[in-house]
């Protein structure tokens, strides 16, 4: 499982569930409730409800990008991330967990649902990416962030 579909949202979904408040970072600056709204930003960017500043050089859409969406290598800890996406800086700020948490699945499984009824934005690093691509990142971003949490 490594793009999502039906099965890897709903491997995706049980895992979230098993988040708590007081799940504890392997690493990281984030508390888990930060990365609960870090993702449900990042969600919401990739399907336009958000927007961020771009660092989008050849590098990052050229050779970053192939090495994080089409090789198996696990993404390294501690890239930061778009200041509008980091829960520290000037993303959303976590108000109610269980509201929070309730949010991400349903943004999950929109995003994951065929037909889609929003369009793809362009990734602020990567730059523009296929349907399969935004899929790949978006389990694999997902992904990231729970084993981060030890789920």
């Amino acid at each position: 499982m490594h793009i999502l579909n039906s099965e890897s949202t709903q491997v995706l979904l049980d895992r979230l569930q098993r988040v708590r408040p007081d799940s504890r970072a392997l690493w990281g600056k984030m508390n888990a409730h930060q990365m609960v709204c870090h993702l449900n930003d990042s969600f919401g960017l990739a399907m336009g409800a958000k927007t961020a500043s771009e660092d989008i050089t050849l590098f990052n859409r050229t050779f970053i990008r192939w090495v994080a969406l089409h090789t198996p290598l696990k993404w390294p800890k501690g890239v930061p991330t778009r200041p509008e996406m980091d829960q520290l800086a000037s993303g959303t700020r976590p108000i109610e967990f269980s509201y929070d948490k309730t949010a991400l699945a349903a943004v999950v499984e929109r995003f994951a649902n065929q037909p889609r009824t929003f369009q793809f934005s362009r990734h602020p690093i990567f730059g523009e990416l296929s349907d399969w691509e935004w899929l790949r990142w978006g389990y694999l971003h997902a992904d990231h962030h729970f084993r981060q949490f030890g789920v």
